[in-house]
């Protein structure tokens, strides 16, 4: 691996780490806010911490006169798209994190990784043999982790498992439209439309306070600059030295960090919903995530194009 690779891999890892553990700050935020307004508020916060990131790099490609774009009708109308799905997303994941662990949760969210391939099928395109196998592996996965020795599911399990739906449903958005617009400003947008949604909803249901909000503000910084802000742009900058398999299967790393820093604090006295995993759910979340390294696994063409 060259030295350019390993740099693109390891911001990646970084980002996956930030992500893995967002979860954690999800978790404790909703235990004192209600989801809608902890979305809307991390939206925003987020939001607000990508617009210096914008300002440099506008202010960097005007300079050079390279690759500068405003933000036209083109840009806002799929940022509004992307903030509608991702405000669907997070929502009913937020929501489900009430109910179930942090390290769950990031699990039965990676599953957009596998619902993406299936997807395919609607745009008639034959999945490979290795997609099914992930399938039928990540369903064995599900049901370990998922449904109990008296067959019943954790209603936040099933929070989670639809929000992963939605979010497959966002990247494919992402996939069509960010070759076509800024990536940055893409981002700010869809989280301040997440946001604004969010809020209004907040102000109609929950009558949001201040003062709870100020209470789990560590949460809500956390949440919003590192894991919307912070990430992001890592993520964008380490893509540009990696390729995209071996970038979609780092990325998808979150969801063993979520379980790690789950198991990490809980073993070291942290309350978190949902508490411990059971040997039954460890062996579940393994499965998932060797359903979601399967299903990153490159075809021949893809091989033979990556080794060319």
């Amino acid at each position: 691996m060259n030295r350019r690779k390993l740099k693109g891999n390891l911001i990646l890892l970084l980002a996956a780490i930030i992500w893995g553990t967002s979860f954690i700050a999800q978790s404790k935020g909703v235990e004192e806010i209600s989801p809608m307004t902890f979305i809307g508020v991390r939206s925003l916060l987020g939001s607000l911490s990508l617009l210096p990131v914008i300002f440099f790099l506008d202010s960097r490609k005007k300079r050079t006169g390279a690759g500068y774009q405003k933000a036209d009708k083109t840009l806002w109308a799929f940022g509004t798209i992307c903030g509608l799905l991702l405000f669907a997303a997070t929502v009913l994941q937020t929501v489900g994190l009430v109910y179930t662990s942090p390290g769950k949760g990031g699990f039965i969210t990676a599953l957009y990784m596998i619902i993406i391939p299936i997807f395919g099928l609607f745009t008639r395109k034959r999945p490979r043999p290795v997609i099914l196998i992930s399938v039928l592996v990540a369903t064995v996965g599900m049901y370990l982790m998922c449904i109990n020795e008296a067959f019943s599911i954790n209603i936040g399990d099933v929070w989670i498992f639809i929000c992963a739906f939605f979010f497959a449903g966002h990247i494919l958005v992402i996939d069509h439209i960010s070759p076509k617009v800024d990536g940055v400003k893409l981002s700010c947008i869809q989280f301040f439309v997440c946001g604004v949604i969010s809020m209004v909803g907040a102000l109609v249901v929950d009558k949001p306070a201040v003062e709870p909000i100020l209470d789990v503000w560590v949460s809500i910084a956390y949440s919003g600059v590192m894991s919307c802000g912070v990430a992001y742009t890592l993520q964008i900058v380490g893509q540009k030295y990696t390729d995209p398999t071996s970038a979609s299967i780092l990325m998808s790393l979150e969801s063993v960090f979520a379980t790690l820093s789950t198991v990490v604090l809980v073993s070291l006295g942290f309350p978190l919903t949902g508490g411990a995993m059971s040997p039954r759910e460890i062996l579940g979340c393994v499965l998932m995530f060797v359903a979601i390294i399967l299903v990153q696994l490159p075809s021949k063409e893809e091989h033979k194009a990556l080794t060319q």
